[in-house]
């Protein structure tokens, strides 16, 4: 199997001579060419085809996001953006990068190796299976759906990895102030999941903020797990839910983890829940998602002609969890329809 083609453009000469060395060690990397600015990466990209590009947002001469828009109609392939904690990263995505990595604020050699080794060459290996086909595809807007019955009960989980964030967007920009309380975990680093939460919130009819412990699941409101160290779970509290942020492990190689708040919604909503497992590499929440299918949750999986990455859907489609396969376009109808039998 012939290893990875990728092209770096990173303006730091020490950062991006980091990115060469560091990614250069694993055989399934080969590091085809590298650019300070987008004029030489697009005169890379045509000279040397690269599989894989990584992207620093800030870059002289135009910027990454700007890079990105006109970029991706000539010459679409999977881009990894490299971003400080800023909110142009979702600029970036929304442009048709494929992920991003939260470059680390530190000077120790050491951790920035860890960091390349051990998480940009991860996104790397997943974007390469990326269907660009799917990144940024417009979404026709739907006839509003309405609830024929109060939500107050009812329990929406939604989880999602790579390509998530626009998916997840594409799915909840449908949504009504009718809609049941939202719960979501989006495999995002520390910091992101704030500014993913307001950019929704500005963006959607529901309100949308980032989830902290005791948090009140409300009609019409979406709590979105904290990125970092803490695993989100649904309680139910004297018959009202709530969501507990809790410091704990890693589960399936996430916190948070789709896999711990399926399993959660599983126990405290049980029939009274639908969950939907969108996009993304691996596995995570589709054991979660058949535990709520058995409690008598109603279920939904995004179809893989839609999915940037096929995987957390395939997974629990083969586990036999996903009872309604759709397209991306076609999920918050389904959504709408099987809460109104509820």
């Amino acid at each position: 199997m012939r290893p990875i083609r990728v092209l770096i453009v990173e303006d730091s000469i020490v950062f991006r001579e980091l990115l060469v060395q560091n990614l250069s060690k694993d055989p399934a990397i080969q590091v085809v060419a590298t650019a300070k600015d987008p004029f030489e990466a697009r005169d890379a990209i045509i000279a040397h085809k690269p599989d894989v590009m990584t992207l620093d947002v800030e870059l002289p001469r135009m910027s990454g996001i700007e890079f990105l828009r006109k970029l991706m109609p000539q010459y679409p392939l999977p881009v990894v953006v490299i971003s400080s904690l800023s909110d142009k990263v979702f600029d970036a995505l929304n442009a048709g990068a494929v992920d991003f990595v939260a470059k680390p604020a530190v000077s120790n050699r050491a951790q920035l190796e860890d960091f390349i080794r051990n998480e940009l060459l991860v996104k790397i290996k997943i974007a390469s299976t990326a269907k660009i086909s799917n990144i940024k595809k417009a979404v026709m807007a739907q006839e509003q759906q309405h609830l024929s019955v109060k939500g107050n009960n009812l329990i929406v989980a939604i989880g999602a990895s790579t390509g998530g964030t626009e998916a997840i967007f594409d799915v909840v920009k449908e949504f009504g102030t009718d809609i049941p309380g939202i719960v979501v975990v989006q495999h995002m680093p520390p910091g992101f999941t704030a500014m993913y939460a307001k950019r929704l919130n500005d963006q959607c009819r529901i309100q949308v903020k980032e989830a902290q412990t005791g948090d009140v699941v409300r009609p019409g409101h979406m709590l979105i797990a904290p990125g970092g160290d803490m695993q989100m779970r649904l309680l139910k509290v004297n018959g009202t839910y709530q969501v507990e942020c809790k410091k704990g492990p890693r589960v399936n190689g996430h916190c948070p983890s789709v896999e711990v708040l399926f399993e959660s919604v599983a126990k405290a909503a049980g029939k009274n829940a639908v969950g939907i497992i969108l996009t993304g590499m691996g596995g995570d929440g589709a054991k979660g998602l058949l535990s709520m299918r058995r409690a008598g949750a109603r279920t939904i999986g995004q179809d893989e002609s839609t999915c940037v990455v096929y995987g957390m859907p395939k997974v629990a489609y083969d586990l036999g969890a996903v009872e309604y396969q759709e397209k991306l376009t076609d999920i918050a109808k389904r959504t709408y329809a099987l809460l109104n039998k509820m």
